[in-house]
C-alpha cells in the first residue's frame, strides 16, 4: 500500500455531502488528546534496579485540576456511537453488526500483541526483573479502552431505543442513579469495593448522548445549559462528597475516579458530551476547511495505530533516558529540558509509527477479515456474545498486563475472537476499500 497520502481535493471528492464532520474531529481529537496527555504526564526513574513509572498528577494539584479539561476519553465513546448508531437496524443481525466493527478495531491489536510478545521475550533477557515487570504490566494497559468501547457498541441495539428526549433523560438518570448507589455502598462498606467495577456502565452515558446527538433530541442551547448545571453538581460532589480531584487514576487516591468509574466521572462524561453537542455546529464549520478536513480524515484512518503504538514509543523513550542516567522525574536535574526533548522525540516517533504502521490497520488480515452474519438467530447471538467475552477479557487483562493472570485474560480474548470469527462464514470479495476510509 503506498505511503503517499491523498490530497485535500481528493479527500473532499470522496466525502459525502451529508457527512457529519464534527463527529470525526471529536473522535480523532479525543485520541490525540490521550497521546499528548500520556506523553506530557508520564515520568519515570530507575532506582536500585527498580523502574518507577509515575506521572505528574501524583504531586501536582494543578495538573490534577487540568484533568477536568483533558480527560476527554468519554468523547470517543460519544463520537463512536454517534457515528455507528444509524448503521444498526432493529431486528438485524446483532452479532454480524458487532463483528464488522470488531474486525477493524481488533485488526491492529493482533499486530500489537505479536510485537509485545517478541519484545518482552527479548527484554526479559536484558533487563533486571524489577525493570522488566513494570514494562510488561504497562504494555497492554491501553487496551482497557478497547474492551469498554466494544461493550458499549454491543449495547447499541438497546441504545437505539432512545428516540425521544424523555427516553434520553430516563436512561441517563437511571444509569447515573445506579452509579450513585454503587458508590455509596463501596464508600460505606469497604468489603464491597469490588462492586465498584459494575460502574463501567458509566461508559454507556456518552453512548446515550451520541444517540441523542444523531437524532437531534437535545438542542445546542439546552446542551450548554445541561453541561453548566452538571459542572456545578460535580464541583459540589468534590467539595462535600468523598471524591478526589483527579479524573485520571493515581495511586494515592482512596476512591479512584477512573478505574472503576465513579459518579464524578459519570458527571464529567455528561459535561463533555453536552458541551460537544453545543459546539458541534462550530466544529463542523471549522472541519470544512480543506486542510483541517484532510488532517481529520487521515488521522481517523489510523486512529488505532496512533492510540496503540504511542505506548511502546513512550516506554522506549523513557527506558532509554533512564538507562542513560537522564530520568525525567520530579526533582531530577534538567527536568524541563528533558521534558521538551522527550516531547519532540515522541512527536517524531509517533509520526513515523503512524506512517509505517497505518497500512496494517487498513489492509485485510488473513483469516480475520471477511466474516459476515446477515441474519439474526442463534449464530448471530453466539458471535455477539463471544465478542462481549473477548471485550471483557480485554478489559480485565489490563490489571496485570502481559504477565501473571493478564496472560490468561489475553488467551481468553484471543480464543473468543477466533471462535467468533469461525462462526461467521467467509464473505466473498474484499472490504479493505480505499487506503483512506471514512468510517461510520
Amino acid at each position: 500500500m503506498p505511503l503517499q497520502f491523498p490530497t485535500a481535493a481528493e479527500i473532499e471528492a470522496r466525502t459525502p455531502a451529508d457527512r457529519d464532520r464534527a463527529i470525526d474531529v471529536i473522535r480523532i481529537g479525543a485520541l490525540l488528546g490521550v497521546v499528548a496527555g500520556h506523553t506530557i504526564m508520564a515520568t519515570s526513574i530507575i532506582t536500585d534496579g527498580v523502574l518507577i513509572w509515575d506521572n505528574l498528577l501524583t504531586n501536582s494539584v494543578v495538573f490534577q485540576a487540568f484533568t477536568w479539561i483533558f480527560q476527554i476519553m468519554p468523547l470517543f465513546f460519544f463520537a463512536g456511537v454517534a457515528a455507528s448508531v444509524d448503521s444498526y437496524r432493529l431486528g438485524g443481525s446483532w452479532g454480524g453488526w458487532l463483528l464488522k466493527r470488531c474486525t477493524r478495531l481488533y485488526r491492529p491489536v493482533f499486530y500489537y500483541l505479536a510485537f509485545w510478545t517478541v519484545a518482552l521475550i527479548v527484554l526479559r533477557q536484558l533487563l533486571p526483573i524489577h525493570v522488566y515487570e513494570p514494562i510488561a504490566g504497562i504494555s497492554i494497559q491501553l487496551l482497557w479502552f478497547l474492551g469498554a468501547y466494544v461493550l458499549v457498541l454491543a449495547a447499541v441495539p438497546a441504545l437505539t431505543r432512545i428516540t425521544t428526549p424523555t427516553r434520553l433523560i430516563a436512561s441517563v438518570v437511571a444509569v447515573y442513579a445506579f452509579i450513585a448507589v454503587v458508590d455509596a455502598v463501596r464508600v460505606t462498606e469497604p468489603g464491597w469495593s469490588l462492586l465498584g467495577y459494575v460502574n463501567f456502565v458509566a461508559w454507556l452515558i456518552p453512548g446515550m448522548f451520541g444517540v441523542a446527538y444523531r437524532r437531534r433530541l437535545i438542542t445546542p442551547r439546552a446542551a450548554c445549559g445541561l453541561g453548566a448545571a452538571m459542572l456545578a453538581v460535580n464541583v459540589a460532589l468534590l467539595q462535600w462528597g468523598p471524591y478526589e480531584l483527579s479524573l485520571v487514576g493515581i495511586e494515592s487516591q482512596q476512591l479512584k475516579n477512573m478505574t472503576p468509574p465513579s459518579l464524578l466521572l459519570a458527571g464529567h462524561a455528561i459535561i463533555l458530551c453536552a458541551f460537544a453537542i453545543a459546539a458541534a455546529g462550530s466544529i463542523d464549520r471549522w472541519a470544512h476547511r480543506p486542510r483541517v478536513w484532510r488532517a481529520t480524515v487521515l488521522g481517523n484512518s489510523g486512529a488505532m495505530t496512533l492510540y496503540l503504538w504511542h505506548m511502546p514509543a513512550l516506554l522506549g523513550v523513557h527506558l532509554a533516558f533512564d538507562l542513560l542516567g537522564l530520568p525525567r522525574y520530579p526533582g531530577q536535574p534538567h527536568f524541563v529540558a528533558l521534558s521538551i526533548a522527550q516531547v519532540v522525540l515522541m512527536a517524531l516517533l509517533v509520526s513515523a509509527a503512524f506512517v509505517a504502521l497505518r497500512p496494517l490497520e487498513n489492509a485485510e488480515l488473513p483469516f480475520w477479515d471477511g466474516g459476515r452474519i446477515s441474519a439474526p438467530g442463534v449464530r448471530s447471538a453466539a458471535v455477539g456474545t463471544l465478542l462481549c467475552v473477548a471485550a471483557t477479557a480485554t478489559l480485565a487483562s489490563v490489571g496485570w498486563g502481559l504477565k501473571d493472570y493478564g496472560i490468561y485474560c489475553v488467551a481468553v480474548m484471543l480464543v473468543a475472537l477466533i471462535t467468533a470469527r469461525r462462526l461467521a462464514p467467509q464473505k466473498c470479495g474484499s472490504e479493505a476499500g480505499l487506503s483512506v476510509s471514512l468510517p461510520r
